[in-house]
Protein backbone atom coordinates (compact mmCIF):
# COMPACT_ATOMS: atom_id res chain seq x y z
CA UNK A 1 0.00 0.00 0.00
CA UNK A 2 1.53 3.53 -0.89
CA UNK A 3 1.99 5.63 2.00
CA UNK A 4 0.83 9.37 1.59
CA UNK A 5 3.47 11.75 1.54
CA UNK A 6 3.05 14.19 4.02
CA UNK A 7 3.26 18.11 3.38
CA UNK A 8 6.20 19.85 5.07
CA UNK A 9 4.74 22.86 6.72
CA UNK A 10 5.57 26.26 5.11
CA UNK A 11 7.65 28.57 6.72
CA UNK A 12 6.97 32.45 6.07
CA UNK A 13 10.38 33.98 5.03
CA UNK A 14 11.49 37.22 6.37
CA UNK A 15 10.56 40.09 4.61
CA UNK A 16 12.99 43.30 4.19
CA UNK A 17 11.00 46.43 4.95
CA UNK A 18 13.35 49.41 4.63
CA UNK A 19 16.18 48.78 7.19
CA UNK A 20 14.53 46.50 9.05
CA UNK A 21 13.92 42.83 8.90
CA UNK A 22 10.34 41.93 9.74
CA UNK A 23 10.11 38.54 11.82
CA UNK A 24 7.85 36.03 9.98
CA UNK A 25 4.46 35.43 10.78
CA UNK A 26 3.32 32.49 13.23
CA UNK A 27 0.19 31.57 13.52
CA UNK A 28 -0.63 31.32 17.32
CA UNK A 29 -3.57 29.49 18.65
CA UNK A 30 -6.61 31.44 20.12
CA UNK A 31 -6.12 31.46 23.99
CA UNK A 32 -9.36 29.30 25.35
CA UNK A 33 -10.46 28.33 29.20
CA UNK A 34 -11.77 24.76 29.80
CA UNK A 35 -14.87 24.08 27.58
CA UNK A 36 -14.69 27.27 25.86
CA UNK A 37 -14.59 28.76 22.86
CA UNK A 38 -12.04 31.66 21.99
CA UNK A 39 -13.36 35.18 21.30
CA UNK A 40 -12.52 35.27 17.86
CA UNK A 41 -14.92 32.29 17.24
CA UNK A 42 -18.14 34.07 18.74
CA UNK A 43 -17.14 36.61 16.64
CA UNK A 44 -17.23 34.58 13.53
CA UNK A 45 -20.43 32.69 14.77
CA UNK A 46 -21.86 36.07 15.86
CA UNK A 47 -21.08 37.78 13.15
CA UNK A 48 -19.97 35.91 10.29
CA UNK A 49 -17.28 35.89 7.94
CA UNK A 50 -15.04 39.51 8.17
CA UNK A 51 -16.05 42.33 5.41
CA UNK A 52 -19.06 44.91 5.37
CA UNK A 53 -21.81 41.76 6.47
CA UNK A 54 -20.47 41.23 10.16
CA UNK A 55 -20.62 45.07 10.34
CA UNK A 56 -24.12 45.16 9.16
CA UNK A 57 -24.77 42.69 11.44
CA UNK A 58 -23.21 44.43 14.51
CA UNK A 59 -25.42 47.32 14.15
CA UNK A 60 -28.35 45.76 13.51
CA UNK A 61 -27.50 43.90 16.98
CA UNK A 62 -26.73 47.39 18.61
CA UNK A 63 -30.12 48.36 17.45
CA UNK A 64 -31.54 45.47 18.93
CA UNK A 65 -29.56 46.19 22.28
CA UNK A 66 -31.09 49.46 22.37
CA UNK A 67 -34.63 48.84 21.85
CA UNK A 68 -33.94 46.22 25.04
CA UNK A 69 -32.42 49.23 26.86
CA UNK A 70 -35.44 50.81 26.62
CA UNK A 71 -37.37 48.35 28.47
CA UNK A 72 -35.08 48.00 31.24
CA UNK A 73 -35.57 51.98 31.64
CA UNK A 74 -39.19 51.42 31.63
CA UNK A 75 -39.08 48.88 33.98
CA UNK A 76 -36.84 50.80 36.56
CA UNK A 77 -39.35 53.96 36.11
CA UNK A 78 -42.24 51.73 37.38
CA UNK A 79 -40.25 50.11 40.02
CA UNK A 80 -39.19 53.95 41.25
CA UNK A 81 -41.93 55.85 41.19
CA UNK A 82 -45.63 55.74 42.68
CA UNK A 83 -48.03 55.36 39.49
CA UNK A 84 -50.04 52.35 41.11
CA UNK A 85 -50.97 49.24 39.76
CA UNK A 86 -53.01 50.43 37.13
CA UNK A 87 -50.41 53.49 35.59
CA UNK A 88 -47.67 51.07 36.35
CA UNK A 89 -49.71 48.23 33.90
CA UNK A 90 -50.52 51.12 31.50
CA UNK A 91 -47.33 52.14 31.07
CA UNK A 92 -45.90 49.07 31.08
CA UNK A 93 -47.85 47.84 27.97
CA UNK A 94 -47.81 51.17 26.05
CA UNK A 95 -43.83 50.87 26.74
CA UNK A 96 -43.70 47.50 25.62
CA UNK A 97 -45.48 48.31 22.20
CA UNK A 98 -43.40 51.18 21.87
CA UNK A 99 -39.90 49.32 22.37
CA UNK A 100 -40.97 46.48 19.91
CA UNK A 101 -41.97 49.28 17.27
CA UNK A 102 -38.68 50.60 17.66
CA UNK A 103 -36.96 47.97 17.02
CA UNK A 104 -39.21 46.89 13.54
CA UNK A 105 -38.98 50.63 12.56
CA UNK A 106 -35.25 50.46 13.43
CA UNK A 107 -33.92 47.61 11.42
CA UNK A 108 -36.37 48.56 8.49
CA UNK A 109 -35.32 51.97 8.39
CA UNK A 110 -31.53 51.07 8.37
CA UNK A 111 -32.44 48.95 5.18
CA UNK A 112 -34.29 51.43 3.71
CA UNK A 113 -31.26 53.80 4.06
CA UNK A 114 -29.30 50.94 2.89
CA UNK A 115 -31.01 50.69 -0.34
CA UNK A 116 -31.96 47.12 0.23
CA UNK A 117 -35.70 47.53 1.36
CA UNK A 118 -39.07 49.97 0.62
CA UNK A 119 -39.47 53.34 2.77
CA UNK A 120 -41.63 51.78 5.97
CA UNK A 121 -44.26 54.21 5.97
CA UNK A 122 -46.52 52.24 7.88
CA UNK A 123 -43.93 51.57 10.38
CA UNK A 124 -43.67 55.30 11.09
CA UNK A 125 -46.97 55.82 11.25
CA UNK A 126 -47.27 53.07 13.91
CA UNK A 127 -44.09 54.39 15.62
CA UNK A 128 -45.14 57.83 15.93
CA UNK A 129 -48.61 56.63 17.52
CA UNK A 130 -47.33 54.35 20.30
CA UNK A 131 -44.65 57.55 21.06
CA UNK A 132 -47.66 59.83 21.20
CA UNK A 133 -49.85 57.57 23.29
CA UNK A 134 -47.07 56.92 25.26
CA UNK A 135 -46.33 60.87 26.20
CA UNK A 136 -50.27 60.88 27.00
CA UNK A 137 -50.13 57.80 29.37
CA UNK A 138 -47.71 60.23 31.01
CA UNK A 139 -48.92 63.43 30.90
CA UNK A 140 -52.15 61.85 32.04
CA UNK A 141 -51.04 60.28 34.77
CA UNK A 142 -49.82 63.55 36.22
CA UNK A 143 -52.97 65.42 35.75
CA UNK A 144 -54.54 62.56 37.63
CA UNK A 145 -51.87 62.84 40.74
CA UNK A 146 -50.80 59.23 40.37
CA UNK A 147 -46.98 60.78 39.68
CA UNK A 148 -44.81 63.54 40.44
CA UNK A 149 -43.48 66.38 38.73
CA UNK A 150 -39.74 64.66 38.55
CA UNK A 151 -41.43 61.73 37.66
CA UNK A 152 -42.84 63.14 34.37
CA UNK A 153 -39.71 64.81 33.47
CA UNK A 154 -37.68 61.28 33.61
CA UNK A 155 -40.08 59.80 30.84
CA UNK A 156 -40.56 62.70 29.12
CA UNK A 157 -36.79 63.05 28.22
CA UNK A 158 -36.02 58.68 28.25
CA UNK A 159 -39.39 58.62 25.67
CA UNK A 160 -38.32 61.31 23.53
CA UNK A 161 -34.38 60.26 23.45
CA UNK A 162 -35.87 57.03 22.13
CA UNK A 163 -38.54 58.48 19.49
CA UNK A 164 -35.57 60.58 17.86
CA UNK A 165 -33.11 57.99 16.21
CA UNK A 166 -35.36 56.08 13.98
CA UNK A 167 -37.62 58.61 11.73
CA UNK A 168 -34.11 59.81 10.89
CA UNK A 169 -33.25 56.91 8.98
CA UNK A 170 -36.53 56.30 7.75
CA UNK A 171 -37.22 59.79 5.98
CA UNK A 172 -35.81 62.02 4.09
CA UNK A 173 -33.79 64.84 6.06
CA UNK A 174 -35.99 67.32 5.96
CA UNK A 175 -39.25 66.12 6.71
CA UNK A 176 -37.64 63.51 9.67
CA UNK A 177 -36.47 66.82 11.13
CA UNK A 178 -39.79 67.70 11.31
CA UNK A 179 -41.36 64.70 12.43
CA UNK A 180 -38.68 64.70 15.36
CA UNK A 181 -39.31 67.88 16.34
CA UNK A 182 -42.82 68.20 16.22
CA UNK A 183 -43.80 65.43 18.57
CA UNK A 184 -41.52 66.21 21.75
CA UNK A 185 -43.01 70.20 21.06
CA UNK A 186 -46.41 68.82 21.50
CA UNK A 187 -45.24 66.17 24.22
CA UNK A 188 -43.97 69.06 26.16
CA UNK A 189 -47.12 71.47 25.05
CA UNK A 190 -49.31 68.61 27.18
CA UNK A 191 -46.57 68.52 29.87
CA UNK A 192 -47.36 71.64 30.07
CA UNK A 193 -50.74 71.44 30.04
CA UNK A 194 -51.03 68.92 32.89
CA UNK A 195 -49.62 71.34 35.72
CA UNK A 196 -45.61 70.73 34.99
CA UNK A 197 -44.38 74.18 35.42
CA UNK A 198 -41.48 76.23 36.66
CA UNK A 199 -37.67 74.28 36.93
CA UNK A 200 -38.85 71.02 36.30
CA UNK A 201 -40.26 71.92 33.04
CA UNK A 202 -37.44 74.10 32.04
CA UNK A 203 -35.38 71.07 32.50
CA UNK A 204 -37.58 68.83 30.86
CA UNK A 205 -37.11 71.21 27.77
CA UNK A 206 -33.29 71.49 28.04
CA UNK A 207 -33.05 67.31 28.48
CA UNK A 208 -35.16 66.98 25.47
CA UNK A 209 -33.62 69.73 23.06
CA UNK A 210 -29.84 67.91 24.07
CA UNK A 211 -30.79 64.33 23.55
CA UNK A 212 -33.60 64.50 20.65
CA UNK A 213 -30.91 66.57 18.35
CA UNK A 214 -28.18 63.77 19.81
CA UNK A 215 -30.09 60.49 19.51
CA UNK A 216 -31.20 62.10 15.78
CA UNK A 217 -27.79 62.52 14.47
CA UNK A 218 -26.27 59.50 15.53
CA UNK A 219 -28.65 57.22 14.46
CA UNK A 220 -28.20 59.02 10.80
CA UNK A 221 -24.94 58.76 11.27
CA UNK A 222 -24.89 55.27 12.20
CA UNK A 223 -26.54 54.70 8.85
CA UNK A 224 -24.06 56.62 6.93
CA UNK A 225 -21.18 54.63 8.63
CA UNK A 226 -22.48 51.10 7.50
CA UNK A 227 -23.44 52.52 4.17
CA UNK A 228 -19.58 53.53 3.43
CA UNK A 229 -18.30 50.58 4.62
CA UNK A 230 -20.49 48.94 2.28
CA UNK A 231 -19.59 51.18 -0.19
CA UNK A 232 -15.88 50.59 0.23
CA UNK A 233 -16.12 47.14 0.17
CA UNK A 234 -17.44 47.27 -3.21
CA UNK A 235 -14.97 50.04 -4.44
CA UNK A 236 -12.28 47.42 -3.06
CA UNK A 237 -13.69 44.67 -4.90
CA UNK A 238 -14.02 46.62 -8.24
CA UNK A 239 -10.48 47.44 -7.84
CA UNK A 240 -9.69 44.32 -7.75
CA UNK A 241 -11.40 43.53 -10.80
CA UNK A 242 -9.69 46.44 -12.57
CA UNK A 243 -6.20 44.96 -11.45
CA UNK A 244 -6.97 41.75 -12.74
CA UNK A 245 -7.52 43.34 -16.16
CA UNK A 246 -5.15 45.63 -16.00
CA UNK A 247 -2.88 42.35 -15.63
CA UNK A 248 -4.38 40.53 -18.38
CA UNK A 249 -3.60 43.55 -20.87
CA UNK A 250 -0.29 43.66 -19.87
CA UNK A 251 0.50 39.83 -19.85
CA UNK A 252 -1.43 40.54 -23.64
CA UNK A 253 0.73 43.38 -24.42
CA UNK A 254 4.60 41.61 -23.51
CA UNK A 255 3.10 38.38 -25.06
CA UNK A 256 2.44 40.26 -28.31
CA UNK A 257 5.57 42.40 -28.49
CA UNK A 258 7.75 39.20 -27.10
CA UNK A 259 6.35 36.30 -29.93
CA UNK A 260 5.18 39.38 -32.66
CA UNK A 261 9.10 39.47 -34.18
CA UNK A 262 10.04 35.75 -33.26
CA UNK A 263 7.02 34.10 -35.78
CA UNK A 264 7.32 36.94 -38.22
CA UNK A 265 11.00 35.45 -38.17
CA UNK A 266 9.92 32.30 -37.76
CA UNK A 267 7.64 32.74 -41.09
CA UNK A 268 9.90 34.44 -43.27
CA UNK A 269 12.82 31.76 -42.79
CA UNK A 270 10.19 29.06 -43.24
CA UNK A 271 9.62 30.33 -46.34
CA UNK A 272 13.25 30.86 -47.39
CA UNK A 273 14.13 27.06 -46.19
CA UNK A 274 11.27 25.39 -48.50
CA UNK A 275 12.07 27.56 -51.09
CA UNK A 276 15.88 26.39 -50.88
CA UNK A 277 15.02 22.98 -50.12
CA UNK A 278 12.61 22.41 -52.91
CA UNK A 279 16.03 23.96 -54.97
CA UNK A 280 18.04 21.24 -53.26
CA UNK A 281 20.08 23.39 -51.69
CA UNK A 282 22.12 22.81 -48.30
CA UNK A 283 21.11 26.60 -47.26
CA UNK A 284 17.97 25.22 -46.07
CA UNK A 285 18.99 23.10 -43.42
CA UNK A 286 21.00 26.47 -41.34
CA UNK A 287 17.91 28.22 -41.85
CA UNK A 288 16.00 25.56 -40.46
CA UNK A 289 18.98 25.21 -37.43
CA UNK A 290 17.88 29.34 -36.74
CA UNK A 291 14.18 28.51 -37.45
CA UNK A 292 14.48 25.99 -33.84
CA UNK A 293 16.41 28.57 -32.54
CA UNK A 294 13.99 31.24 -32.58
CA UNK A 295 11.55 28.70 -31.29
CA UNK A 296 13.92 27.97 -28.20
CA UNK A 297 14.70 31.47 -27.75
CA UNK A 298 10.87 32.54 -27.68
CA UNK A 299 10.04 29.52 -25.26
CA UNK A 300 12.40 30.77 -22.67
CA UNK A 301 11.11 34.50 -23.53
CA UNK A 302 7.42 33.33 -22.35
CA UNK A 303 8.46 32.00 -19.52
CA UNK A 304 10.66 35.15 -18.50
CA UNK A 305 7.56 36.98 -19.51
CA UNK A 306 4.73 34.49 -16.94
CA UNK A 307 7.60 35.32 -14.34
CA UNK A 308 7.31 38.49 -14.52
CA UNK A 309 10.82 39.52 -15.23
CA UNK A 310 11.63 40.11 -18.81
CA UNK A 311 13.08 43.40 -19.76
CA UNK A 312 13.96 44.42 -23.31
CA UNK A 313 17.59 45.65 -23.41
CA UNK A 314 17.80 48.65 -26.30
CA UNK A 315 21.45 47.60 -27.87
CA UNK A 316 20.40 44.04 -27.74
CA UNK A 317 17.39 45.28 -29.58
CA UNK A 318 18.82 46.82 -32.32
CA UNK A 319 21.46 44.05 -32.82
CA UNK A 320 18.87 41.74 -33.56
CA UNK A 321 16.73 43.86 -35.51
CA UNK A 322 19.57 44.50 -37.75
CA UNK A 323 20.49 40.41 -37.96
CA UNK A 324 16.69 39.96 -38.83
CA UNK A 325 16.06 42.65 -41.53
CA UNK A 326 19.34 41.90 -43.02
CA UNK A 327 18.07 38.21 -43.62
CA UNK A 328 14.71 39.59 -44.52
CA UNK A 329 16.62 41.16 -47.36
CA UNK A 330 16.32 45.36 -46.20
CA UNK A 331 19.22 46.83 -45.50
CA UNK A 332 19.50 47.91 -42.14
CA UNK A 333 21.27 50.99 -40.72
CA UNK A 334 21.71 51.81 -36.78
CA UNK A 335 22.89 54.89 -35.16
CA UNK A 336 23.18 54.23 -31.67
CA UNK A 337 24.00 57.81 -30.26
CA UNK A 338 23.28 58.01 -26.63
CA UNK A 339 21.94 54.57 -26.14
CA UNK A 340 24.83 52.94 -24.24
CA UNK A 341 24.63 55.60 -21.36
CA UNK A 342 20.22 55.55 -21.28
CA UNK A 343 19.07 54.34 -17.51
CA UNK A 344 17.61 50.49 -17.70
CA UNK A 345 14.25 51.77 -18.13
CA UNK A 346 14.62 54.10 -20.19
CA UNK A 347 16.35 51.97 -22.59
CA UNK A 348 13.77 48.83 -21.87
CA UNK A 349 10.84 51.01 -23.14
CA UNK A 350 12.83 52.11 -26.30
CA UNK A 351 13.83 48.32 -26.85
CA UNK A 352 10.19 47.30 -26.93
CA UNK A 353 9.73 50.25 -29.48
CA UNK A 354 12.76 48.90 -31.72
CA UNK A 355 11.40 44.98 -31.34
CA UNK A 356 7.73 46.05 -32.29
CA UNK A 357 8.86 48.65 -35.24
CA UNK A 358 11.21 45.62 -36.48
CA UNK A 359 7.79 43.50 -36.25
CA UNK A 360 5.47 45.48 -38.28
CA UNK A 361 7.99 46.04 -40.88
CA UNK A 362 8.32 42.08 -41.48
CA UNK A 363 4.48 42.10 -41.09
CA UNK A 364 3.25 45.04 -43.48
CA UNK A 365 6.32 46.42 -45.53
CA UNK A 366 6.74 43.41 -47.76
CA UNK A 367 7.85 45.93 -50.34
CA UNK A 368 10.57 47.55 -48.27
CA UNK A 369 14.46 47.46 -49.16
CA UNK A 370 16.19 49.98 -46.16
CA UNK A 371 15.41 50.86 -42.54
CA UNK A 372 17.17 52.93 -40.51
CA UNK A 373 17.43 53.29 -36.73
CA UNK A 374 18.61 56.16 -34.80
CA UNK A 375 18.48 57.19 -31.08
CA UNK A 376 19.67 60.90 -30.53
CA UNK A 377 19.42 63.69 -27.76
CA UNK A 378 17.12 66.51 -29.19
CA UNK A 379 18.32 70.36 -28.68
CA UNK A 380 14.44 70.36 -26.93
CA UNK A 381 15.77 68.28 -23.87
CA UNK A 382 14.06 64.88 -25.23
CA UNK A 383 15.73 61.60 -26.29
CA UNK A 384 14.27 60.07 -29.29
CA UNK A 385 14.15 56.48 -31.08
CA UNK A 386 12.94 57.13 -34.74
CA UNK A 387 12.71 53.65 -36.88
CA UNK A 388 12.02 55.13 -40.98
CA UNK A 389 11.77 52.31 -43.61
CA UNK A 390 10.43 52.71 -47.20
CA UNK A 391 7.64 50.39 -47.36
CA UNK A 392 4.90 53.05 -46.53
CA UNK A 393 2.59 51.52 -49.51
CA UNK A 394 2.06 48.23 -46.96
CA UNK A 395 2.00 49.67 -43.88
CA UNK A 396 -1.20 48.78 -41.17
CA UNK A 397 -3.67 51.02 -40.74
CA UNK A 398 -4.36 53.03 -37.76
CA UNK A 399 -6.67 51.03 -35.37
CA UNK A 400 -5.74 47.86 -37.24
CA UNK A 401 -3.20 45.85 -34.42
CA UNK A 402 -2.48 46.41 -30.38
CA UNK A 403 1.59 47.03 -30.78
CA UNK A 404 1.51 50.63 -31.64
CA UNK A 405 -1.19 51.33 -28.77
CA UNK A 406 0.45 48.92 -26.63
CA UNK A 407 4.11 51.07 -26.57
CA UNK A 408 2.05 53.69 -26.01
CA UNK A 409 1.36 52.47 -22.38
CA UNK A 410 5.00 51.45 -22.28
CA UNK A 411 5.83 54.72 -23.33
CA UNK A 412 3.71 56.72 -20.70
CA UNK A 413 4.96 54.90 -18.02
CA UNK A 414 8.19 57.01 -18.43
CA UNK A 415 6.23 60.27 -19.62
CA UNK A 416 7.14 59.30 -23.28
CA UNK A 417 4.81 59.57 -26.66
CA UNK A 418 5.15 57.95 -29.95
CA UNK A 419 3.93 59.07 -33.37
CA UNK A 420 3.86 57.64 -36.69
CA UNK A 421 4.00 59.73 -39.60
CA UNK A 422 3.70 58.57 -43.57
CA UNK A 423 6.19 61.02 -45.73
CA UNK A 424 6.74 61.30 -49.34
CA UNK A 425 8.41 58.54 -51.76
CA UNK A 426 6.58 55.59 -49.36
CA UNK A 427 8.83 56.41 -46.01
CA UNK A 428 6.84 55.15 -42.71
CA UNK A 429 8.59 56.56 -39.64
CA UNK A 430 8.01 55.79 -36.14
CA UNK A 431 9.19 58.30 -33.68
CA UNK A 432 9.38 57.43 -30.02
CA UNK A 433 10.56 60.52 -27.25
CA UNK A 434 11.12 60.14 -23.95
CA UNK A 435 12.00 63.64 -21.51
CA UNK A 436 15.73 63.77 -20.82
CA UNK A 437 14.86 64.33 -17.05
CA UNK A 438 12.79 60.87 -16.78
CA UNK A 439 16.03 58.99 -19.18
CA UNK A 440 18.62 60.53 -16.46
Amino acid sequence: MAVPEVAEPEVAEPVMTGSEVAEPEVSRPAVTGPGSLSVETWVERLGGPDGPERYRRYTLGTLAAFAAAEVALWAFWIKTSDAGTLGSALVAAVGAAHAGAHLLLSRAALRRYLGAGPRPAGLVALYVVATVAMAAVGCALLAAGRIGDRDLVTYLVWLMMFYAGPPMLALPTRTGVVLVGAVPAAALGAAAASGLSGELLALAVGGILFMVPFMATGMRVTGWSVRLIEELARARATQARLAVAEERLRFGRDLHDVLGRNLAVVALKSELAVRLARRGREEAVAQMEEVQHIAQESQREIRAVVRGYRTADLLTELGGARSVLEAAGIDCRIENGPAARLPAHTQAALGWVVREGTTNILRHAQGASRCEVSARATVSGWVALVMENDGAGTAPRPGTGSGLPGLRERLAEVDGTLTTELRPGGIFRLTARIPWETAE
